[in-house]
């Protein structure tokens, strides 16, 4: 009898305590670490407990690099989550996987989810979408490349914080002003290729590809090595010679040269900016990119880095509803707008910019609208839409390798270029035959 009275205490303890209902568990897998990372398990956190259905886990699976090659293996392991972040350069791959992925305006039409495409900002929509204006994959993390200053490190070599670092040229000569001074890291870049290459080209109104960047067909070739993007590879190799540009690897790597106070001038995404504010323990300011003042046309407009999120597919219905819900949520204004405030990224939505200026973030932070104002100041040409070539990603790993033996000395700008333009194309190719 007591054996009995306890069984049924327990079943009742057991009933009690379990939900009324199974939630459906999304998987998002993304490739944020430190303080991005924080800030996305902060979003997911705030999702699941906004409703009941649904339950997104966040899953980290390495760089920008790993995380899309982790998607494409689980996918062709039927293992794949159901939203997975992709960097901008995997676009084209993406739209090649056949049968991978679900285009976001099918997840929401199917849905039945209220979404307006025409809320995005142009310049970023333009980079997910179809040549018809269908959303592919929702844009969430877009920056785009600014000019960082060490306020301190001017001053002290006297030279006047606020001196106008708008051009090339003018950069220049601070650089030099900057290494009389003794100062052992005048400027240093991450993410080489995308600044000073891809956006280059776009903010000088030159292709970087033929067929409108990619965007025109798998036929495109690279177009890299014209006159504007060898001039400017070249002076940046005898800065490096000169020891005022110093080179400290492909990624971001130089983030934590600056943010410590070693370097006066950083060339970094936008998105700089948390990491930034975050540590640094002088005074900086975000200025607009450089540009060649003797080009004509420049600057145009700078076009977007950062990520977008794809729908895997070979979901059930029920997690395609719950994937809407939580690109709904991400892209709300309200939610775009304190991802904006937070990280520097770009607000991708037109609500989201004009609540940060309602809120009076711009005023109360200067220089933190320059990446918004540098990319929409200007409509966007075919040579600074932005990018859609495929292997992409291997492809800048040569312009990488380029770009590096020109900092050592080892080539011109033109010889390493040219080399760059050939082994490039040569993929490209590949690529056009693959997806024929």
């Amino acid at each position: 009898m007591i054996r009995n009275t306890m069984m049924v205490s327990g079943l009742a303890a057991m009933v009690s305590a379990a939900p009324a209902f199974a939630q459906t568990e999304v998987e998002f897998w993304h490739a944020f670490t430190g303080r991005l990372g924080e800030l996305v398990a902060n979003q997911v956190e705030t999702f699941n407990k906004s409703q009941s259905e649904y339950v997104v886990t966040a899953t980290h699976k390495g760089n920008y690099s790993e995380t899309l090659n982790a998607g494409i293996a689980a996918f062709r392991a039927g293992e794949q989550p159901d939203i997975l972040m992709v960097f901008e350069v995997g676009t084209a791959t993406m739209m090649a996987a056949k049968g991978a992925i679900k285009p976001v305006y099918e997840v929401m039409a199917d849905a039945g989810a209220e979404f307006d495409p025409d809320g995005f900002i142009g310049s970023v929509k333009g980079y997910y979408t179809t040549n018809d204006g269908k959303m592919l994959s929702l844009p969430f993390n877009s920056s785009t490349p600014v000019l960082w200053v060490n306020r301190d490190a001017l001053a002290a070599a006297d030279i006047d914080p606020d001196v106008d670092l708008s051009t090339w040229e003018n950069v220049g000569g601070v650089l030099d002003k900057l290494k009389a001074s003794g100062n052992a890291c005048p400027l240093v870049t991450a993410w080489q290729s995308w600044i000073h290459l891809e956006n280059l080209s776009a903010y000088h109104n030159v292709p970087f590809a033929t067929k409108a960047n990619g965007f025109g067909g798998l036929d495109t070739e690279l177009a890299l090595n014209g006159p504007v993007q060898v001039k400017h590879i070249q002076t940046l190799g005898d800065w490096a010679k000169d020891g005022k540009f110093i080179y400290a690897g492909r990624r971001n790597e130089s983030g934590a040269n600056f943010r410590s106070g070693e370097c006066a001038l950083f060339t970094e995404s936008s998105a700089g900016y948390a990491g930034i504010k975050d540590e640094a323990t002088f005074d900086f300011d975000v200025r607009p990119l450089p540009y060649w003042s003797d080009v004509e046309g420049a600057p145009q407009n700078t076009i977007i880095g950062g990520a977008s999120l794809w729908v895997m597919a070979g979901q059930t219905d029920e997690e395609y509803k719950g994937v809407a819900e939580f690109l709904n949520f991400l892209s709300s204004p309200e939610v775009q707008a304190k991802w904006h405030q937070d990280t520097g990224y770009l607000p991708i939505t037109q609500a989201a910019a004009d609540l940060t200026r309602e809120q009076g973030f711009y005023e109360k932070n200067p220089g933190t609208d320059v990446a918004v104002k540098q990319m929409t100041t200007n409509a966007p040409t075919e040579n600074s839409k932005g990018l859609r070539l495929g292997s992409f990603d291997q492809i800048r790993g040569i312009i990488d390798e380029e770009l590096e033996a020109v900092w050592a000395g080892d080539k011109d700008a033109q010889t390493a270029l040219d080399s760059a333009k050939k082994r490039g194309d040569e993929l490209l190719r590949r690529f056009e035959q693959a997806n024929r």
